[in-house]
C-alpha cells in the first residue's frame, strides 16, 4: 500500500473513530439499549452487543462521509493517473502532464 493511501486511510478512520465515539455515549447517554424495537419486535440482545453495534454503525458512517469527502477533494490529476509504472503501462493509459 502507497503512503498517500495509508495517509488518506488515516485521514478519514482516525477523526471517524472519535466521532462515532461520541455519538456512542451521546446516543446511549439518552436511549437505553433494552428499549430497542425493529420491526415492531423487541430485540433481544444484550446491552454490550447494542454498545458495540452502534459504535461500529457510527464508525462506518463517519467513514463513509470522510471518505467521500477525500474522493471529492481530489484534483482530476490524482483520479485520472494510471496506476501502473510507466515500463508496464498499456496503450489506453496516456502520461498526463502536471
Amino acid at each position: 500500500m502507497k503512503s498517500d493511501t495509508k495517509k488518506r486511510l488515516m485521514w478519514i478512520l482516525w477523526p471517524s473513530f472519535l466521532i462515532a465515539a461520541i455519538l456512542e455515549m451521546v446516543v446511549f447517554a439518552f436511549v437505553d439499549p433494552q428499549d430497542l424495537h425493529w420491526m415492531h419486535r423487541t430485540l433481544d440482545i444484550g446491552p454490550k452487543a447494542a454498545y458495540s453495534a452502534g459504535f461500529f454503525f457510527f464508525w462506518a458512517a463517519t467513514s463513509l462521509s470522510g471518505a467521500l469527502t477525500t474522493l471529492l477533494s481530489m484534483s482530476p490529476f490524482e483520479v485520472n493517473r494510471c496506476p501502473t509504472p510507466a515500463c508496464e503501462r498499456p496503450d489506453t493509459c496516456q502520461v498526463q502532464k502536471k
